[in-house]
This record gives C-alpha cells, structure tokens and sequence, in this order.
C-alpha cells in the first residue's frame, strides 16, 4: 500500500474550482480515487451526471447541491453521496471557499451536456 504524499499531489483547476487528487489509478489506487475540491466563494458549479456513485466530505464552509431539481446546502462536517445517473451542480454562492473530499470509483465517468463520457483526469 504506497503512501501518498499532498506535497506530490497534482492539482487541476476549473475557473474558481481547484482538484488536488490524492489518490487515483495514476498515483496507485486499483479501486477509488480521491481528490480535495475547493470551490471558491461566489461561483457557480455546472449541472452534470456521473456513470458511479460519488462521495464529498465536507471539510470547510458551506455548499449549494443541486441534485435532480432538488436545493440542499452542505457543510463542514457532513457527506453528501450523489447516485450514478443523478444530475449534480455543486456551488458556493457564500463569501469563503468550500473545502471537500471526493471519492470516486476507478473506472467512473463524468457526462456533461451531450458530450460522450469521460474520466476527469483528476480522478485518472
């Protein structure tokens, strides 16, 4: 089992959005990956789908899901599991960043809008 060190972590960014992948096939892991995402105050996550089950653990602040249609708000302390085929925004409309973990099945895909699937590379 390899320890993976934050400090050789890749990160890959979206506007206002920052993937620091810990674990995924590339750095080891055979069965999950597992990435930190912070989203940054005021932006607004765009609707997509998922071909596995997705985990977040909240770590900081406070988030806006949208999950099917349906408003929740997550924050520090809490989990949100997100079921495969379900459509999911994530924003932060607050005035300080969101801090979560993501675990994600190896081999899961991310679909958005008609484009084909694809695996985030943050997840690769």
């Amino acid at each position: 089992m390899p320890l993976l060190q934050r400090h050789d972590a890749p990160t890959f960014n979206l506007p206002g959005i920052q993937f620091t992948t810990l674990a995924s096939p590339r750095r080891g892991a055979q069965e999950n990956a597992v990435w930190e995402v912070t989203v940054a105050a005021g932006v607004n996550g765009s609707p997509h789908r998922l071909t596995r089950e997705e985990t977040f653990v909240a770590l900081e602040g406070r988030a806006q899901i949208e999950l099917d249609g349906e408003r929740h708000e997550l924050q520090a302390g809490n989990a949100l599991v997100v079921h495969a085929g379900q459509t999911l925004a994530l924003s932060n409309p607050g005035a300080q960043p969101f801090r979560a973990l993501a675990v994600f099945p190896v081999g899961g895909q991310a679909l958005v809008g008609d484009q084909p699937p694809f695996t985030p590379p943050w997840a690769a």
